[in-house]
């Protein structure tokens, strides 16, 4: 019998019972069943709002947390009970890091005024950066990475702080050092800190190396901080890119992750929050893309 002769033939009661009633239940499950996340927004996504105006709007969405905020907002933060997720203000720029030991002082002397401000206003991360490769070999980047760091990372511990190192990709930021879990999380092993991480931005490290849900199962115990983003694009997370991101916050939940996932991506809609809300409802599980 043709293949489409079955098809035309056979019940489609039929055609689905391999998967069962208690399948297709298990299914809808899955897409409507709440996932435990702590979200956070990254504030440049919305520069455009002064904080006194923006924190109340992102509260009123069931948002209290925000990313990249430094040390002279750290008030307004306090003033609306806000909490920042990822702090800033310590280092030079995402080009000049750690991997070049001509700016370790510099850095050393910028962290060492921020980590203890992070601490006292109640925060615990701090992101840094590797830096451009410049022509420095990847391996040599890295040591240089760990001994800038190391004359950081006992006053950080000190002071209950996280350094984290955002990993970007190599189309948006050609050149950048840290462009590679698998570099990173040999930098996490080489320093051997719980109080230096990988703030893992799956928007990044999609276009980058993909199999996001694997690395995430696979790694966690190095990732310390999570952004997104839609690919292609770097805009909202709905139906129209090619990540799906009800699976992922899920494989993140599984993983007993109680840190925050912040929205990082460009809004498209004429409503920047109707964007974020939408985000927040898939990334609960509570609205499918």
């Amino acid at each position: 019998m043709k293949r489409r002769s079955f098809i035309q033939n056979v019940p489609a009661a039929l055609l689905v019972a391999p998967l069962g009633m208690h399948g297709l239940e298990q299914k809808k499950n899955q897409s409507t069943s709440s996932i435990p996340i702590n979200h956070s927004v990254a504030r440049w996504c919305l520069s455009s709002y002064d904080l006194d105006n923006l924190l109340p709007r992102l509260k009123d969405l069931g948002i209290h947390s925000i990313d990249l905020v430094g040390p002279q907002d750290f008030e307004i933060l306090k003033k609306y009970d806000m909490h920042c997720s990822m702090c800033e203000g310590a280092a030079i720029s995402l080009t000049e890091g750690f991997n070049d030991p001509q700016y370790h002082d510099e850095l050393v002397k910028r962290y060492t005024k921020v980590i203890p401000q992070v601490a006292d206003a109640g925060y615990t991360n701090l992101i840094c950066f590797s830096g451009n490769r410049k022509g420095i070999d990847d391996l040599v980047g890295l040591e240089n990475c760990a001994r800038g760091l190391e004359r950081l990372l006992p006053l950080a511990e000190s002071h209950n702080v996280t350094l984290q190192m955002e990993l970007f990709n190599a189309q948006d930021h050609p050149d950048y050092m840290a462009d590679s879990s698998l570099w990173g999380i040999s930098l996490c092993r080489r320093l051997g800190s719980d109080h230096f991480k990988l703030l893992y931005d799956i928007y990044h490290m999609q276009i980058q190396e993909g199999d996001i849900i694997k690395q995430i199962s696979t790694y966690h115990e190095y990732f310390g901080h999570y952004h997104t983003a839609g690919v292609p694009g770097r805009h909202e997370i709905g139906a129209d890119q090619e990540l799906y991101y009800p699976a992922i916050m899920r494989a993140i939940a599984n993983t007993g992750f109680k840190g925050h996932v912040a929205q990082e991506f460009i809004a498209t809609y004429k409503d920047p929050f109707e964007s974020i809300a939408e985000a927040i409802a898939i990334c609960d599980g509570r609205r499918v893309p």
